[in-house]
C-alpha cells in the first residue's frame, strides 16, 4: 500500500509539468497573440518533444517561456478578488479578503494562515467553484497551464478535475515527506502548481511546496476552489519567483 503511494506520487511529480495537449494550443496562442520566439529549430523542439527530450538549457528556456504565460492571468485573478469582496456577507472575511489583497500588491508573500482564513468565501458563494465566472476561469485555466478556449461547462468541469488530482496527489505526498523527495521532484512538483522553480534553491523549493501541502491539506473537497486560486496566492511573490 506504501509503495503503491510513492509510486503514484512520484510518477505524478516525473511527468511533465505542462499538459500533454498544450503544445499545439500554446503555438495557436502564440500566433494568435503575435509572439515570436526565435529559429523554428528553436521553437519546434518545444513543440513536438515531450519534456523529458530538452537539453538542461531548454528546460530552463522552455519553462521559463510557460510561466511567463501563466503569469499574465495573475493581475486578472487578483482583480477578480478585490472585486468580489463587497459579495462577501460576514464582515470579518470581508476584512481578511481585503488585507489579502492589499499585501499581495505591495509584494508581500502571504502566510498559511492568511490564506486558510478565507477558506469560508472559497466553499461557497462567491467563490466556489460552482460560482465562478466565466471570464474568472479562463484566468484560472490560464494561471493552471489549462486551455481556455472552451465552453464554460467544459471548463469548470476541467477545472474541478484539475484541482482534484492535484488535491489527492497533495495529500500522497503529505504522506509520503517532503524530505523523501528528489531535488528535481521538489521543482517539478513546485512548477506544477505554479511556482517557477527553475530559479528557486531547493531548500527554499522544499519549505514553499512545504506550505502548499499545509495548506491542501487543510482543505475539504468543497473549499478546493482556494486551492484552485492558491497557484497565485501562494507563488506570486514568492522570493526568487518574480521572473
Amino acid at each position: 500500500m506504501a509503495l503503491s503511494r510513492v509510486c503514484w506520487a512520484r510518477a505524478a511529480l516525473w511527468g511533465s509539468a505542462v499538459p500533454p495537449g498544450l503544445y499545439v494550443v500554446r503555438r495557436l496562442q502564440f500566433v494568435r497573440s503575435g509572439l515570436t520566439w526565435g529559429a523554428p529549430r528553436y521553437l519546434f523542439p518545444r513543440q513536438l518533444l515531450i519534456q523529458h527530450f530538452w537539453t538542461p538549457k531548454q528546460q530552463i528556456d522552455f519553462l521559463d517561456i510557460y510561466h511567463a504565460l501563466r503569469k499574465q492571468s495573475h493581475p486578472e485573478i487578483l482583480c477578480y478578488l478585490e472585486k468580489v469582496v463587497p459579495l462577501i456577507s460576514d464582515a470579518g472575511l470581508q476584512w481578511h479578503m481585503t488585507e489579502l489583497c492589499t499585501k499581495m500588491q505591495r509584494g508581500t508573500h502571504p502566510a498559511v494562515h492568511d490564506i486558510l482564513a478565507l477558506r469560508e468565501c472559497f466553499a461557497n458563494h462567491p467563490l466556489g467553484i460552482d460560482q465562478l465566472r466565466a471570464l474568472q476561469m479562463k484566468a484560472l485555466c490560464r494561471a493552471m497551464l489549462l486551455t481556455p478556449y472552451l465552453p464554460s461547462v467544459l471548463l469548470r468541469h476541467r477545472l474541478k478535475t484539475h484541482t482534484t488530482v492535484i488535491h489527492q496527489l497533495d495529500k500522497a505526498l503529505a504522506k509520503l515527506g517532503v524530505g523523501q523527495l528528489t531535488a528535481q521532484e521538489v521543482k517539478s512538483a513546485c512548477y506544477l502548481r505554479g511556482l517557477n522553480s527553475t530559479h528557486i534553491a531547493e531548500e527554499r523549493c522544499r519549505t514553499w511546496l512545504g506550505e502548499w501541502l499545509q495548506i491542501s491539506c487543510s482543505l475539504k473537497e468543497t473549499e478546493l476552489s482556494l486551492l484552485l486560486h492558491n497557484v497565485v496566492l501562494l507563488s506570486i511573490n514568492y522570493v526568487g519567483s518574480r521572473r
